[in-house]
């Protein structure tokens, strides 16, 4: 498949109105299988791309970062990669939120791919989404309240701009204000697709409330070869091409 039949001009039009593609089948039940059995390296943290070859295979998988590339219109670079493994019964999700919020970027570029490793829908916290939020700015944002559906944690970042002015910027689990939950869209996405999202749509997840199905994910958010990253620890973010 050459890039051109990665995605069709419907797609594309559908993810600038939307915010979000959903994209079935990029990768196959044996990838999946493969990725979820193996042992990742110790303290991967948000590089995991950069130290264990399982997660660099998704990062620069062709039917991810091929598609990333087409709808960043340019050579992308890996800002971070995370497996997201929700447990049944009550394992936590991340409150509603901007991912342009944790990882400020110039010219805003930031965008994600997220890869459900299982069926995912409403009943075991499944990824959730405003439509059309992404065209709204940057939106009011402070720590999340609800402690029981969400995790809650606080952290400073070094940071740095273009001309090497520095500074600490305290970032926490952001949760948009004033939000209203009746345009949250709940999706459903089947075990090896994907959810390909703008860094300014708003989403997340409430908690896993099945009693026997876990949520197990994948993510990688990519940018722009041109785009500069203010978190110093990202700031070294690998090309695709490179990897």
């Amino acid at each position: 498949m050459n890039a051109k039949q990665l995605l069709a001009g419907a797609q594309v039009g559908d993810y600038r109105k939307n915010g979000y593609l959903i994209v079935p089948d990029i990768l196959t039940a044996e990838e999946v299988d493969e990725f979820l059995s193996h042992t990742a390296a110790p303290d991967v943290g948000l590089h995991g791309h950069m130290k264990d070859p399982q997660f660099r295979r998704l990062a620069i998988h062709p039917e991810i970062a091929g598609r990333a590339e087409l709808l960043l219109g340019g050579r992308a670079r890996i800002v971070q990669t995370m497996f997201l493994n929700k447990p049944a019964q009550g394992g936590q999700g991340v409150a509603l939120h901007q991912d342009s919020h944790y990882l400020p970027s110039e010219p805003n570029t930031l965008m994600a791919c997220w890869v459900a490793l299982t069926d995912t829908d409403e009943s075991n916290g499944g990824l959730c989404v405003v439509p059309g939020s992404h065209l709204g700015g940057l939106r009011r944002a402070r720590r999340t309240q609800n402690q029981k559906d969400h995790v809650s944690w606080e952290y400073e970042y070094p940071m740095r701009d273009r001309d090497g002015r520095e500074w600490v910027e305290k970032m926490f689990s952001f949760e948009i204000d004033d939000l209203d939950l009746s345009q949250v869209v709940r999706l459903t996405v089947p075990k090896g697709a994907g959810v390909f999202f703008s860094g300014m749509i708003i989403h997340g997840s409430f908690a896993n409330e099945s009693s026997t199905r876990p949520r197990p994910a994948f993510a990688v958010h990519y940018v722009r070869e041109d785009t500069w990253l203010f978190r110093q620890d990202v700031q070294k973010a690998a090309l695709v091409a490179e990897l």
